[in-house]
């Protein structure tokens, strides 16, 4: 008998589920109907605050019917603006459950902007933090004033912002308003890594045939605990997170951003299972864990570390992992992660080696790949056949091909589904420019397929560095050579015009040097010198035609998107 999928259940709630994919609100109530009491939303503040799927069920209907008393119809657009909190998460759901469309915006994003966006995108009503609507109310923009209605998520309400999520006075909604799979769910204003937004219109079968492909894979259910860490306005923890959670009947821990010492005692108290971070997060947590083995001797560090490639080799070979307990007792445990089943990684590829560091510790990973405009994930690669240097195996609603291979078979990376979205919201150019002659959505990604349809990335095709020798150089590959380097913060691999006369390019690496690395060693020289050493050691594994032939040390960081991927573009 073939194994379930997890869509398979949608054909259990026909009562509910009216399409092939549920909208957004439908999935909610499946979800309430299977796990009435189960714990949704918690966050630590002094004490635990927590609702169960019904008591949030009553709060996202009170929000819902503050929308459609202030006048939001069928289609309209609402803005959430805001830290993460329970809260985001109970706007987001109303927005669904009133029919209207969620256009999710950046916090750290410049007021200025954020008005541009409200009027491009035609967002009649907005749920924010207090700090952004007193600042938009300061910019004074005739879209702000002109909003239907604002509602407060974090911040005291006052006399001009009375209206709080959770502290609503409100009958609630009787029922969601109807909408079908195939209307617009959201707007999602990709990070602009170029500097130039575009709104991917999304819509709620993008979303949740996204959210069921990827619980697919996951190994998670009601009785887990997720971490909302990194920012929900992104793609990828909104629906890798939020929504997982919601799909699952899981509880969702929202965190307080990236402070660790906030996000330890998270995990610990929240006893966390599963948690979603990007590559520099969990770079920067094992080099705190070899820091402090380091701490403790020669001959600890030496030892631990042998009993890691012992635990792995186990795993390999016996399907066994005898020091997980002693790992999760000593190690773990100080981290918040003895409760640990999945790590989660996206938003960039993770170099090999950490990815084996964290299995030899017994933790498992789940690796994905995907875009804004294909909401977001296309590839998983599941622990029980994880491939080290892949970024996943390919969704089954999900075809992709390479287009353009080369010689040796790397191509870019395209692809069609269910979850690719709509294109960008008035802007027919880009839409034009994004889907290929036969409605293939181009990627921007070069890869490559393996036998199993596991994709493996090289790069992007924009930042491809072509040599003297015409040999195609590809800057991530040598840039995840760095990533276990502590003395480094930010390296950008790029071409630069060595011959004046000659239109080919040579390597450099642009290198913002670690704190300790700064702190230690605040001469500029001094830096240069101990970098160049370690760009020297990385050049013996790399071919001729990759060496890194030139250092840019810089003394300020590089700007970055908010899953802290450089922008390649603002580089000098």
């Amino acid at each position: 008998m073939a194994a379930e999928h997890s869509w398979d259940e949608l054909k259990r709630y026909p009562e509910i589920v009216k399409g092939k994919w549920p909208t957004i609100s439908e999935m909610f109530m499946v979800t309430l109907k299977k796990f009435p009491d189960n714990n949704s939303f918690a966050v630590f503040n002094k004490e635990k605050e927590v609702l169960t799927y019904k008591e949030l069920y009553k709060e996202i209907m009170k929000a819902a019917a503050l929308l459609i008393r202030a006048g939001i119809r069928k289609g309209d657009r609402v803005m959430v603006n805001g830290k993460n909190s329970r809260e985001w998460g109970c706007a987001y759901l109303a927005t669904a459950f009133a029919g209207a469309t969620i256009v999710p915006i950046d916090n750290q994003m410049h007021i200025e902007r954020v008005a541009e966006l409200g009027l491009f995108s035609e967002s009649k009503f907005i749920f924010a933090d207090l700090d952004v609507l007193e600042k938009l109310e300061a910019h004074g923009s005739d879209w702000f004033n002109g909003l239907l209605g604002t509602s407060l998520l974090q911040g005291e309400p006052n006399a001009k912002y009375p209206d709080k999520v959770f502290q609503l006075d409100i009958e609630p909604l009787e029922k969601m308003v109807e909408v079908s799979e195939n209307d617009l769910a959201a707007i999602l204003f990709t990070s602009g890594t170029t500097g130039n937004e575009k709104g991917a219109m999304i819509t709620h079968a993008n979303i949740t045939s996204n959210v069921y492909q990827a619980a697919d894979g996951m190994g998670v259910n009601e009785h887990d605990t997720l971490y909302a860490l990194l920012p929900l306005h992104h793609s990828y923890c909104c629906t890798a997170v939020l929504l997982e959670s919601v799909k699952h009947g899981a509880q969702c821990l929202f965190g307080h951003g990236i402070v660790v010492s906030r996000m330890i005692n998270d995990l610990k108290r929240g006893k966390v299972t599963v948690f979603m971070g990007i590559p520099l997060l969990y770079n920067k947590v094992l080099a705190g864990i070899d820091a402090s083995l380091k701490k403790k001797g020669k001959a600890t560090y030496n030892l631990i570390h042998a009993l890691m490639m012992f635990n792995l080799f186990c795993q390999k070979s016996f399907n066994k992992s005898p020091m997980n307990s002693f790992f999760k007792k000593k190690i773990l445990s100080q981290l918040g992660m003895d409760n640990t089943k999945l790590l989660i990684c996206g938003a960039g590829p993770l170099a090999a080696e950490v990815v084996r560091d964290y299995h030899a510790l017994g933790l498992n990973f789940l690796q994905g790949y995907g875009l804004t405009e294909s909401s977001p994930i296309v590839t998983l690669n599941p622990p029980e056949h994880f491939k080290n240097a892949s970024v996943g195996r390919v969704f089954p609603f999900c075809e992709m091909i390479i287009a353009d291979k080369n010689e040796d078979g790397i191509g870019e990376v395209r692809i069609k589904g269910d979850s690719i979205c709509q294109g960008y919201l008035n802007d027919k150019e880009n839409t034009d420019l994004l889907f290929d002659e036969n409605g293939y959505m181009r990627t921007g990604d070069l890869g490559y397929l393996d036998d199993e349809n596991y994709l493996f990335l090289v790069g992007r095709s924009k930042n491809l560095i072509v040599t003297e020798g015409g040999k195609n150089v590809y800057p991530e590959e040598i840039e995840d050579m760095f990533q276990l380097t502590s003395e480094i913060e930010q390296i950008v691999i790029r071409g630069f015009q060595a011959k004046p006369n000659v239109p080919s390019e040579s390597i450099e690496a642009v290198i913002y040097p670690s704190e300790s690395m700064r702190k230690d060693h605040p001469n500029k020289d001094e830096q240069e010198k101990i970098l160049f050493e370690i760009v020297k050691e990385v050049n013996k594994n790399l071919a001729q035609y990759k060496k890194i032939e030139k250092i840019t040390v810089l003394d300020q960081p590089m700007a970055t998107t908010t899953t802290q991927k450089v922008k390649r573009a603002t580089l000098k």
